[in-house]
């Protein structure tokens, strides 16, 4: 799946025109390939587009950030990329800003939270294509059969974690904390006790007393305890503790859309509710995005806006959500989610979004802030950590990397 760079118009909009698109594939074989989604919805457009191609190429996750990052450092960048981060590209001026290549409909339909995301000193140039949210997920049968409500504070946790535990539950509560995706599991704890990754004035904050006081919490109330399974949360990945949840291993962990419809296709109860906090449900949830974004090396500001606001049209955000169990970037598209009962599974998950709080993906220290945060948070939690030695050393990487920008 190669994609050729083809025509020359440019701003004027006149001239055939090819668009190269470089986009993730976020299905699990050639049965769900994001590939049938990129081709239905380009012959839409083509049809309603005269004069205007899109040459798609579909790359899998492992990959697409390092062919984009190839291309562009070749001088071959695409016009669009479809990935997991834009603010390298918007640094290095190679991003059209958002209110170029959308018109104002659109670019004010997304959600503000998530077009708060896609900024870089208050200008948006990543294009949210689609989003996710946290929710503590737990086994109902398992809840059931100790007479356990669901958990809406820490202590709660706590407390169910001890009796699930009791009962031979391996993993009373799972908390994934290894390499795979540990900054977001770091993030829904820090986000439970207050703190966060950043402060009001976007500065890291990873180091502060809350942040401190939360993994305390988590190491003297469920990992000293012995409540977190028989695999040391520094070791456990993300999706290690996913399918020990559809395997009815875990009695309790944070999980997202897609976790849902695995546990239940493998026959596993599924209860869920909004984010526990230290003294009740918490404020805010975790909010992970994807990004869309327009390259201004060929010049096709005018074909992109065109293509632009037909992606985000309705039918076709919603298209995408559903087929992989994610969250629509739009307001229209989520009210109209929210009020089909076809997405009744998912309508917990809307409900978070709004409010949810996401990764700097502004600041492009973030990477090397993230990777810091996957090398070392789970060393906090371990029989000689400590909370605060661990979390002020990744705050020394991360404000080592910003300064560094």
């Amino acid at each position: 799946m190669t994609a050729t760079l083809a025509g020359c118009g440019g701003d004027s909009g006149s001239g055939d025109v090819t668009l190269r698109l470089v986009a993730a594939d976020y299905g699990t074989g050639p049965a769900n390939s994001s590939r049938k989604y990129w081709d239905g919805l380009v012959k839409g457009f083509e049809a309603t587009h005269p004069g205007i191609k899109v040459d798609v190429s579909v790359h899998s996750w492992k990959d697409i950030d390092r062919e984009v990052a190839a291309l562009v450092k070749k001088g071959q960048a695409p016009d669009i990329a479809q990935i997991g981060s834009y603010a390298d590209y918007a640094k290095a001026g190679k991003l059209y800003r958002a209110d170029e290549v959308l018109s104002i409909r659109t670019q004010a339909n997304f959600l503000p939270s998530l077009a708060e995301a896609g900024s870089v000193d208050r200008t948006q140039y990543g294009l949210p294509f689609v989003a996710s949210t946290r929710l503590l997920f737990y086994n109902k049968k398992y809840f059931a059969q100790a007479g356990l409500d669901a958990p809406r504070t820490w202590d709660d946790i706590r407390d169910d974690a001890a009796v699930l535990g009791q009962r031979g539950v391996t993993y009373p509560f799972a908390l994934p904390l290894g390499p795979e995706e540990s900054q977001a599991e770091t993030m829904m704890w820090l986000l439970g006790g207050g703190g966060g990754y950043i402060d009001d004035s976007g500065s890291y904050e990873i180091d502060s007393d809350e942040n401190i006081r939360t993994f305390d919490w988590l190491k003297t109330n469920l990992v000293d305890k012995g409540l977190v399974g028989p695999t040391a949360p520094g070791e456990l990945d993300r999706q290690k503790a996913f399918d020990a949840f559809t395997d009815g291993r875990v009695g309790m962990l944070n999980g997202h859309p897609t976790l849902m419809q695995e546990a239940e296709r493998k026959g596993v109860s599924v209860g869920m509710v909004p984010m526990p906090g230290i003294g009740g449900p918490g404020k805010n949830s975790l909010g992970v995005a994807d990004w869309i974004m327009g390259f201004k090396q060929q010049g096709h500001r005018v074909q992109l806006r065109k293509f632009f606001d037909y992606l985000f049209t309705d039918r076709n955000v919603i298209d995408f959500a559903d087929e992989y169990d994610l969250l629509p970037v739009t307001d229209s598209a989520s009210a109209a989610m929210e009020s089909d009962t076809r997405y009744k599974p998912l309508w917990k998950f809307l409900a978070a979004l709004p409010d949810s709080q996401f990764y700097p993906y502004g600041k492009t220290s973030w990477a090397r802030s993230s990777e810091s945060i996957k090398e070392n948070i789970g060393r906090a939690v371990e029989p000689n950590g400590s909370p605060r030695s661990v979390l002020g050393k990744i705050a020394r990487d991360s404000a080592a990397a910003a300064a560094a920008d």
